[in-house]
C-alpha cells in the first residue's frame, strides 16, 4: 500500500469534519482537518448555537410580561439588545475553544488553511493569510465544507439592510420593522426572536402555509400561536421587488407565487421594513475545491454520493451540506461524517464495517426551536394519504398534560401515526414546550421497531411532560387517559 501522510483528512471543522475527525481517532487512524475559518463550522460559530442563545435571552425577555401579573413592574429603559447580542457570540466562542480543545485531546492535527483537491489522494492547502502553500496526502478524503446563506436575483447580502442568518446574528440593534422571507426553521426562529424583543415582524412564504416540511396540524397550529403574538403571515406569495422610499424605508414587492404574470401584477402587495431578512435556503461550499475535474458528479454545487458517502472518484467522500439530496442539518452532518471515519477504518483493517451504508432519513429528527417547539420524524400525514397507506393518526394535546398547564405552556400536542394492523409508529410530531427533547423517545423506540403500545404501557413520572409522549401512545390505542 502507498504511504501517505494520513489515514483520512477532513476538509472542513464543523459538524461533520471536527466530529468524524475525533471518531477518526478514536478508530486509530491517523487523522487531519484542514478549517479555513473558526472550528465549529456555520452551526456552532454563526447559525445553531447563537440562535439558540438568542431564544433563550428572547424567552427570558417575553417572561418579564408574566410579572404584571403578580403585580411586579420593571422599567425596560436600561434595556440594551447589543449585550444579548454578544452574550450569544459568547456562547459562541466558548464552544469553538472546546473543539480545539477536543481536536487536540483526539490528537487530530489541525490546519488552517483552505484546500484544494489535487488528486485522489492529495490536497493542496493554503495558509488562511496566503502566506504558502503544501501539499497533504492521504488514504482518503473527506469533504465537508458546509453551506452558506443562498442568495436570490435582487436581494443581494449587504449585512446592513438585507440580512443573511449570519447578519442578523450579529446586528446589535434591534429594528422596529422586520420583513422575513421564508418561513422555514430559521425564519420562524428569527421571527420569534425578534417578535419577542417587541419588532414587529412580517413573514413572506412561497408555498401556501409556514414550516412546510412539517405536517399542517403543526404549520397550523404555530401560525396560530405567531399571529396572536401579533406577527403577519404572508403565504402563497412570492417577493417581486425590492426598493426604497425618500426616508429610506426598505419596500418589499409580493405578489401571489401562482397565477399568471398580469393576474400577479395586479395583485401586487407592497410591504414596509426597515431591514429584511432572506431565509430561503442554503448553498453548497464546494467552489474551489476542483471536484468536477477529477470526476466527481456535482448538481447545482452539490456532491453526488454513493454507499458510504463515496464520490465517483474513489477514496473521496462527502459529508453534511454538500451532498446532494440530504437534509442540511448539522446532526446528519455529524452521523455521516462518523459512519465515514468507520468506513475507511474497516478499509485499513482498523475496525468493523458500519452496519448501515446511508443514513435512514426516515430517522432523522426535525427540530424548530422557536415557542412554541415543533420536532418531528418519519412520515407526515399528507404523505401517507398520497401514497394511499394505511394507518392511524392520533394527537394528544398539550392541554390535558399537567406539568404542561402548571408552568403555563398548554399550545401544542402530540400527533402519532402508526400502522393500525402492527402498532408500528410510521413517524410522530410535537409541538410545544421541550418537543425538540421529547421527539427523542418516539424516534428511539421507532428505530428499534417498538410497537405503540410498548410505550403507551411503559410508566411516566408524573408530573412531566413527557406523559404527553404515554398519552399519545394510549390516544393511538384509543385508550388516552386524561381527554
Amino acid at each position: 500500500m502507498m504511504q501517505f501522510d494520513y489515514d483520512i483528512l477532513f476538509i472542513g471543522a464543523g459538524p461533520a469534519g471536527y466530529v468524524g475527525a475525533i471518531r477518526a481517532s478514536q478508530l486509530g487512524l491517523k487523522t487531519a482537518v484542514v478549517e479555513r475559518d473558526k472550528l465549529g463550522g456555520v452551526c456552532l460559530n454563526i447559525g445553531c448555537i447563537p440562535s439558540k442563545a438568542l431564544i433563550e435571552q428572547a424567552n427570558r425577555y417575553a417572561a418579564l410580561e408574566e410579572l404584571g401579573k403578580y403585580g411586579i413592574t420593571y422599567n425596560e429603559a436600561g434595556f440594551d439588545y447589543g449585550k444579548v447580542q454578544a452574550s450569544s457570540r459568547s456562547a459562541a466562542d466558548k464552544l469553538s475553544k472546546g473543539v480545539d480543545f477536543l481536536l487536540k485531546k483526539n490528537k487530530v492535527d489541525v490546519f488552517s488553511a483552505s484546500a484544494r483537491l489535487v488528486d485522489k489522494n492529495t490536497v493542496s492547502i493554503t495558509e488562511a493569510e496566503g502566506k504558502g502553500e503544501k501539499r497533504l496526502s492521504a488514504f482518503a478524503i473527506v469533504i465537508a465544507t458546509g453551506s452558506r446563506p443562498r442568495e436570490i436575483p435582487g436581494f443581494a447580502f449587504d449585512e446592513e439592510r438585507v440580512l443573511s442568518s449570519t447578519g442578523i446574528l450579529m446586528m446589535k440593534a434591534l429594528p422596529k420593522k422586520l420583513i422575513i422571507l421564508g418561513a422555514g426553521a430559521i425564519g420562524m426562529e428569527f421571527a420569534y426572536i425578534m417578535n419577542r424583543f417587541g419588532v414587529e415582524v412580517q413573514v413572506v412564504e412561497m408555498l401556501d402555509r409556514i414550516l412546510p416540511m412539517e405536517d399542517s396540524d403543526v404549520s397550523g397550529a404555530v401560525k396560530a400561536v405567531f399571529e396572536k403574538r401579533g406577527v403577519r403571515f404572508y403565504t402563497g406569495m412570492k417577493a417581486a421587488g425590492l426598493g426604497k422610499t425618500d426616508n429610506g424605508t426598505l419596500q418589499l414587492s409580493i405578489a401571489p407565487a401562482q397565477g399568471e404574470s398580469n393576474q400577479v401584477a395586479s395583485q401586487a402587495t407592497v410591504l414596509e421594513g426597515d431591514k429584511i431578512l432572506v431565509s430561503t435556503g442554503r448553498s453548497p461550499n464546494t467552489e474551489g475545491l476542483n471536484a468536477a475535474s477529477l470526476g466527481i458528479h456535482m448538481d447545482r454545487g452539490y456532491i453526488t454520493v454513493h454507499d458510504y458517502y463515496e464520490t465517483d472518484a474513489q477514496g473521496i467522500f462527502a459529508v453534511g451540506d454538500v451532498v446532494a439530496g440530504e437534509p442540511q442539518l448539522a446532526h446528519v452532518a455529524s452521523a455521516q461524517a462518523e459512519l465515514v471515519a468507520e468506513r475507511v477504518a474497516y478499509l485499513l483493517g482498523k475496525g468493523k464495517n458500519p452496519h448501515r451504508s446511508r443514513i435512514e432519513r426516515r430517522f432523522v429528527p426535525q427540530a424548530v426551536y422557536c415557542e412554541p417547539e415543533v420536532a418531528s420524524f418519519g412520515a407526515k400525514e399528507e404523505e401517507l394519504k398520497k401514497k394511499g397507506a394505511a394507518f392511524k393518526s392520533a394527537t394528544f394535546p398539550f392541554r390535558a398534560i399537567g406539568k404542561a398547564v402548571a408552568t403555563g405552556h398548554p399550545e401544542g400536542f402530540v400527533k402519532v401515526l402508526t400502522d393500525p394492523a402492527t402498532g408500528e409508529i410510521l413517524g410522530a410530531s410535537i409541538v410545544g414546550p421541550g418537543a425538540t427533547d421529547l421527539i427523542h423517545e418516539l424516534l428511539l423506540a421507532s428505530q428499534n421497531e417498538l410497537t405503540v403500545e410498548e410505550i403507551a404501557d411503559m410508566i411516566h413520572a408524573h408530573p412531566t411532560l413527557s406523559e404527553g409522549i404515554k398519552e399519545g401512545a394510549l390516544s393511538a390505542l384509543d385508550r388516552a387517559i386524561h381527554l
